[in-house]
């Protein structure tokens, strides 16, 4: 008789993963519901990030082949204006303002003490251009990594909680036979499943994109330094 009554129970007892979810304790299942959602928001910022690292990418090879195109500089930057929608002609685009300004207010960059002023403050101001533009582009990635290396002890943490309550339930029914305690177990289970299935994607997309962005930010460095001698060369040749 009680073997009869176990496989009913077995037979009861949903094992599907929207079963498990479901059948959990409200503390494993409030686990499983915070680790949905920063799976859900991590692959939010992924799909954002991604796609707004290969816009930026095309749009810089695109300023690069009009900037060494060997055309005017100041038809370049009256083109692109005072609000670029891209890093790298931001750079172009503050240095290009302190430049006019200085030139409209007759400063005199021929003498070595002008010249040397100009080029600091340009070299500050795109210096100040590039920090702004790299932490804007650095928003949101920390969540990837909160996630990456919290999930998985959020999920050992639900999976505690369910196995804490398949004993207790083993006690208080004083049954050990595997069709009971089971279903409990697979639902504690389920919440380090979630948990891996969050972290893993936020840890390798974290690498990912902090790859991407670090050789961003060095492209616009090296543009940065070249833009600087372009203009130091230019300064030069007005003191001559």
């Amino acid at each position: 008789m009680e073997s009869v009554d176990v496989q009913h129970a077995a037979m009861a007892t949903d094992l599907s993963i929207w079963g498990l979810a479901m059948q959990a304790d409200f503390v494993v299942k409030i686990v499983m519901l915070a680790l949905l959602l920063a799976s859900f928001w991590c692959w939010a910022i992924i799909f954002d990030k991604s796609r707004q690292m290969r816009l930026l990418k095309a749009k810089a090879n695109e300023f690069e082949e009009s900037f060494w195109s060997g055309g005017s500089l100041e038809e370049l930057y009256d083109r692109i204006g005072n609000a670029p929608d891209h890093p790298l002609a931001m750079l172009f685009s503050v240095a290009m303002r302190e430049w006019t300004l200085a030139t409209s207010r007759g400063i005199p960059i021929a003498t070595e003490r002008g010249q040397v002023g100009l080029e600091g403050r340009i070299d500050r101001v795109m210096n100040v251009a590039f920090q702004r533009e790299i932490e804007g582009l650095e928003r949101r990635l920390g969540f990837l990594a909160t996630v990456g290396s919290t999930a998985p002890f959020i999920g050992l943490f639900g999976t505690v909680w369910g196995i804490m309550n398949s004993f207790q339930s083993i006690a208080l029914t004083k049954n050990t036979s595997l069709a009971v305690v089971a279903p409990g177990i697979a639902e504690a289970l389920l919440a380090t499943a979630l948990g891996l299935v969050a972290a893993i994607p936020a840890v390798v997309a974290y690498n990912k994109l902090s790859n991407d962005l670090n050789r961003y930010a060095g492209r616009l460095e090296t543009f940065a330094g070249e833009f600087s001698a372009l203009l130091s060369r230019q300064m030069a040749e007005r003191g001559a």
